[in-house]
């Protein structure tokens, strides 16, 4: 762009070393059936199960990969912005890191750092798999466990892309944030070390 002498475009690859959790619902109508479910006659999931079956209730409630028009895996470009987000979040408590030196870090990232392209694709290194967990929760009337499931892409798969910053003097705090997604990942699950990945830069323009 014309006039913005500090922008800096950087392409960058993502390697996944851990399998990678999809985030979308699998379900078309979501909202329309959480609202439904929300009614005082709706079925407990006890009911639902026994009416429809285990793998019929737990595969609709499976998060997902959208997929382009080729088939392939893809994450949205607003989800790096959220990954970037989340890790400021927790590195900015860190003092002596470049997040630590940032106040409005959400503000920043919202209008001065953009990902592209819109789909950014996944290359896989094999199938894509599921991942089933039991989930804790504590409820009014105590504990509740119910049962995760996500599609996965296996660990080596990567995705590359761009990162348009608007002011160069934002790079090493940019790039610090993606370095932790090493120990902090991205997807579903990254508290147990799914979507941990490793970050190289290809190209700086």
């Amino acid at each position: 762009m014309k006039g913005l002498k500090n922008l800096i475009v950087l392409k960058m690859r993502l390697t996944f070393q851990e399998d990678l959790l999809g985030t979308a619902s699998s379900d078309p109508e979501i909202q329309e059936k959480f609202i439904i479910s929300k009614a005082p006659d709706a079925p407990s999931r006890e009911e639902e199960i026994a009416a429809q079956g285990a793998e019929q209730v737990i595969e609709r409630s499976k998060t997902i990969f959208p997929k382009d028009e080729e088939g392939n895996p893809f994450i949205w470009d607003y989800q790096i912005k959220g990954f970037l987000k989340d890790s400021c979040g927790a590195l900015r408590e860190c003092s002596g890191t470049e997040s630590s030196k940032i106040k409005a870090y959400k503000k920043l990232i919202n209008g001065l750092v953009f990902p592209q392209p819109r789909k950014i694709v996944i290359h896989t290194s094999g199938k894509i798999g599921s991942c089933q967990r039991p989930l804790r929760g504590q409820t009014p009337k105590g504990e509740t466990i119910s049962l995760a499931n996500s599609e996965t892409v296996p660990a080596k798969s990567y995705m590359e892309f761009e990162v348009l910053i608007f002011d160069k003097k934002y790079k090493d705090w940019i790039l610090e944030l993606f370095e932790y997604g090493a120990y902090r990942g991205m997807g579903q699950w990254r508290n147990s070390g799914k979507g941990r990945f490793t970050v190289e830069i290809l190209e700086e323009v």
